[in-house]
């Protein structure tokens, strides 16, 4: 008969999950070894739960199927903690699976023991402990469903050592079928009347879009019904920034000739996006909590509509889905709307995404870096960025194309860069993968490169040097100006660990040197740039001010 490890792996194959990352541990070696000598699904071996944590999200976000990562119990789990604030910020399927002590010492306050219903309760959609090997089917079955429906989210599974070991009589869960919800048909009526009346209407789009067709079906969408876009939170790569109708993306704190561009829109349609508080730019945009416009939000989970704004059409169910029954327009659009306000949506996001001209004598500006990388990006790169200010100019300047993508941290946690470069090129080998990172983040889980050396991946990865915590020095720099505390430190030689890994190294140290980074990104091998990075163009001017003055 099989196990319970046996019943999750099956479960797992059986959903099309080809793919888990681990950091191994004692309490799940019976897991483990229902893994062994699997073809049908590779176990990636990481260094830290952390990035195990990270390439599970960045592996579910490119393929659109559950990330899954196995750890330890106690420090194992609390060390992938953070992957499941991610999962469940970013709305990605992950399922965190935790070895737990032995059955008989559950609630005994066993050595590493948690109760991980507590520890994950606020955070994860479910979370599950299965100590009757029977239960296994029913649990994973449970889990998929939960994980994948509505808002996707994670889930935390945990199994005692020995519950993985046991044998069970019932039969591993089948291939789950997907929950979908249709939009009420009067619901389309009116909002195909709303549309063909609107002269300014404007539709947020979201991280739903980010699948199979979602990215074709918001530009058929946009094209048919001449409505410009903003995207949320780092999605740049959901709609071709060079697009007529594309006007931006809805940022951590937008310039106000942007907002008041914006707030002129008669309909605004959320499709497949929360409206969260970087959305609405601190419940800003719409107004709280009776917007100023009529208010359309179409998303499939309805726990997140209405929850700040009062909608006047509602919808719980996916954007593709409303899109495909809300059809074409019967008549043509374009000479209702606003082709002034249109134009001036579009060329306040192109005066937005020009890179600025910074001259400062203590380093390269990695707005430069950036400008350059977003010129030469190749038509289908992956690129993945770290959370901190150097990635701010990537979102602002990089003319993102499908099917180029940008796996990022939506929920802002650092260390995500490196690992999710290692998961994008496991998963996608012909694609050439650009990680930038910063040095602090790097330092955080660049050991994940080890995983790039013992699979062959060509990865790039661009470190901005400037031994700082660059956003939380620029807010230090605002709050307490020339009181610096705690936001600076030292490196490594980043060149050497950099040959460690098996990279060739270059390092860059002015702006001079920036002409050969394309040629480097164009090499088949992997390539390790460190970039020595001016801190004085990220901070504010009061804080240069200040430096002036002493």
């Amino acid at each position: 008969m099989p196990t319970a490890g046996d019943i999750i792996v099956e479960s797992l194959v059986a959903q099309g999950v080809d793919r888990v990352f681990c950091v191994p541990g004692e309490s799940y070696l019976g897991l483990l070894d229902a893994l062994h000598g699997r073809a049908d699904i590779d176990t990636v071996v990481c260094r830290h739960e952390s990035g195990a944590g990270f390439m599970a999200l960045a592996d579910a976000r490119l393929t659109g199927r559950i990330g899954v990562a196995c750890v330890s119990r106690g420090p194992g789990a609390s060390n992938a903690a953070i992957a499941v604030h991610t999962a469940e910020q970013d709305g990605v399927p992950f399922i965190l699976l935790v070895g737990q002590v032995a059955a008989r010492d559950v609630r005994r306050t066993a050595f590493q023991e948690i109760d991980y219903g507590q520890m994950f309760g606020a955070i994860a959609k479910w979370t599950a402990e299965v100590t009757d090997p029977d239960r296994m089917a029913e649990t994973m079955l449970r889990a998929i469903q939960v994980a994948t429906s509505g808002q996707p989210g994670p889930v935390v599974i945990a199994v005692p050592e020995d519950v993985l070991t046991a044998e069970t009589r019932l039969a591993p869960a089948p291939r789950q079928a997907a929950v979908k919800a249709a939009p009420d048909p009067e619901d389309l009526a009116t909002l195909r009347r709303w549309l063909a009346e609107a002269r300014r209407p404007l539709v947020i789009a979201g991280a739903n879009f980010d699948r199979p067709g979602g990215r074709e079906a918001l530009r058929d969408f946009v094209d048919q019904w001449e409505v410009p876009a903003v995207v949320s939170f780092r999605n740049q790569d959901l709609m071709d920034n060079a697009h007529r109708l594309y006007a931006g993306d809805m940022g951590l704190a937008n310039p106000p000739a942007q907002m008041a561009l914006l707030r002129e829109t008669d309909l605004l349609i959320v499709l497949g996006a929360r409206l969260t508080d970087i959305t609405t730019q601190g419940y800003t945009f719409p107004e709280l909590v009776r917007p100023g416009m009529r208010l359309v939000h179409i998303y499939p989970d309805q726990a997140v509509i209405g929850t700040h704004f009062a909608a006047d059409l509602a919808m719980a169910c996916g954007a593709q889905s409303a899109l495909a029954a809300l059809g074409t327009p019967a008549a043509a659009v374009a000479e209702v709307r606003d082709h002034g306000w249109l134009t001036r949506l579009k060329t306040e996001q192109q005066a937005i995404a020009t890179p600025r001209r910074l001259t400062v004598d203590d380093g390269v500006p990695f707005e430069d870096v950036v400008a350059l990388i977003g010129r030469h990006l190749p038509e289908n790169a992956i690129v993945t960025l770290d959370a901190g200010t150097f990635a701010a100019p990537a979102y602002r300047i990089i003319p993102f194309r499908p099917p180029q993508r940008l796996l990022a941290p939506i929920s802002g946690a650092m260390g995500f860069g490196v690992p999710a470069a290692v998961a994008a090129a496991l998963r996608e080998p012909s694609r050439p993968v650009i990680c930038m990172v910063g040095d602090g983040g790097f330092l955080m889980t660049g050991s994940e490169l080890a995983v790039a050396i013992e699979r062959r991946l060509p990865l790039k990865v661009i470190v901005s040097e400037n031994r700082i915590y660059g956003s939380i020095r620029i807010h230090q720099e605002r709050d307490y100006p020339g009181r610096v505390s705690g936001t600076g430190f030292a490196n490594p030689d980043f060149e050497l660990i950099g040959r460690a890994f098996g990279f060739s190294v270059t390092r860059i140290r002015s702006t001079g040197e920036l002409a050969g980074l394309p040629a480097i990104l164009a090499r088949p091998g992997p390539e390790f740039v460190v970039v020595d990075t001016s801190v004085k163009a990220i901070l504010p001017k009061p804080a240069l001010a200040h430096r002036a003055a002493e």
